[in-house]
């Protein structure tokens, strides 16, 4: 059984992580990325690499997408925290940096999340990870990015070069408080317009409203929100995981009644950092390790 302890010491890793700078960081398309508007480092997508070391070492890796409206990256508490959260249960982390709203929209940010899987996947071994074994875990807008991979994914691309010829789906899905919707009135105005535009097309709407894109594909998913958030609508969560049951797809979900939006680990909060917990323990139902 997992012990508050164990939570303790996984959080007092995490705020370390501030502090820490990534193994490696590489870019997804060394030589410019498709639609780049430009050659700065916004334009730039990327993956901080945070490989676990010791020997609880797993074979699982997962591609973290911090929040932030699609407008900025929440690096710190959505990001380096959560890497190193990941590094203590033994599984290696890639930040994805990817690219923003309102320069860049869809499908770019989406670009940027199947290249980060399909990257990873590649080097699979040279990391020391199963190919079947890569997940992703996004916060708030990020989540929004995240259930986009777990819902769309095309097949590889057999003319591209050998990153794009793997696949794109991750074998498992972290939401924490996530934007999942597009539609009113639970939709997070900031994210939709950020990603689509001022007056985005009802298709691409209704195309990027996830809890309408759910298949017996989509992989396993945890689902953490709170009934008090104030900021994204608790009713994203439970319309997918609503999908996902009617679906058959394997999935848990944790809404607490407290708890303001943008909590990261909840470090501070007696309550809510128990939901970490919640979330290794599900790793370890599942088998990723």
């Amino acid at each position: 059984m997992l012990s508050l302890r164990t939570t303790t010491l996984a959080l007092a890793l995490a705020c370390l992580a501030a502090a820490q700078t990534p193994k490696e960081t590489v870019l997804l398309w060394p030589d410019g990325a498709p639609g780049a508007q430009g050659s700065a480092d916004e334009d730039k997508p990327s993956l901080a690499v945070w490989r676990a070391t010791g020997p609880n070492h797993t074979a699982t890796a997962v591609i973290v997408c911090p929040g932030g409206s699609y407008a900025h990256l929440a690096m710190d508490h959505e990001g380096t925290q959560i890497a190193a959260w990941l590094n203590n249960l033994g599984i290696d982390a890639y930040i994805l940096k990817y690219r923003l709203g309102p320069k860049y929209h869809y499908p770019i940010e989406l670009w940027d999340a199947q290249r980060a899987i399909r990257y990873v996947r590649l080097h699979a071994a040279e990391f020391g990870i199963r190919a079947d074994r890569i997940g992703i875990w996004g916060f708030s807008a990020g989540g929004h990015l995240a259930s986009t991979v777990a819902t769309h994914f095309p097949g590889p691309d057999t003319q591209a070069d050998p990153i794009d010829r793997q696949s794109a789906r991750p074998d498992f899905a972290i939401l924490s408080y996530p934007v999942i919707t597009m539609l009113e009135p639970y939709v997070h105005l900031g994210s939709r317009r950020n990603l689509l535009g001022e007056k985005p097309d009802p298709a691409l709407i209704q195309l990027l409203s996830n809890e309408l894109q759910v298949t017996t594909q989509t992989p396993p998913t945890f689902l953490f929100h709170t009934t008090e958030d104030q900021v994204v609508p608790v009713e994203n969560s439970i319309f997918f995981y609503l999908a996902l049951r009617k679906a058959g797809v394997p999935v848990e979900m944790h809404i607490y009644q407290k708890g303001q939006h943008g909590v990261g680990l909840a470090a501070a909060d007696p309550i809510l950092r128990t939901w970490p917990d919640h979330l290794a323990a599900w790793l370890q139902l599942q088998g990723f390790r």
